[in-house]
């Protein structure tokens, strides 16, 4: 299986990335045939989508960038995100990678009746989100089920995919050791097949 993690976070030392290294080490020992890792800080990957990339894209010239992330797309059977939430909503980098990468007419269409058609339907999507304010507060205030709208069936959804796991992880800051292990694990055991 080959699976593609995009991941947005800007320092190696954080635990949104010993989450990252749980799952490429996860998924290696399942023994799957390809793990790409797209970091986008790393890239410095261009976030926004500008007037450039929209003339660009309505004369379906793709921009060498878009071109690039979307064959790594292609290839995939399963794409992971890996992100922490900020201002409720994913770091802007990432926002820019869906908003240039997730095209229409590469993840989407309109058919002829203006309905949507998903193009990425034989993928599988997860996703693992962590935050600083306490999970039960996100969960009482609706906020984890208007999250799981807004990525998992606005944009997975949307664009055909399979929704699988999307973890959400609160109060990461302030956690402990013991927390973070049990949170590791949680992630070990949602790839593990």
């Amino acid at each position: 299986m080959n699976h593609l993690i995009v991941y947005a976070h800007p320092f190696e030392d954080s635990f949104n990335h010993a989450i990252l290294e749980m799952v490429v080490n996860t998924l290696q020992n399942n023994g799957d045939n390809v793990v790409v890792v797209r970091d986008l800080y790393q890239m410095d990957f261009k976030s926004v989508l500008d007037q450039e990339d929209f003339n660009s894209l309505r004369k379906k010239i793709i921009p060498e960038d878009i071109k690039k992330e979307q064959l790594y797309i292609k290839d995939a059977d399963v794409i992971t995100l890996i992100y922490p939430l900020w201002w409720a909503g994913m770091p802007a980098i990432l926002k820019g990678y869906i908003d240039r990468v997730f095209s229409y007419g590469f993840a989407y269409q309109y058919n002829q009746e203006g309905i949507v058609e998903g193009l990425l339907g034989n993928k599988k999507g997860l996703m693992i989100t962590t935050h600083g304010t306490p999970k039960l507060y996100y969960n009482a205030s609706g906020m984890t089920t208007a999250l799981r709208h807004t990525t998992d069936t606005g944009i997975y959804e949307f664009c055909g995919m399979k929704i699988g796991e999307h973890l959400f992880f609160g109060g990461v800051p302030t956690s402990d050791e013991m927390t973070r292990n049990e949170i590791l694990e949680k992630v070990k055991i949602a790839f593990v097949r």
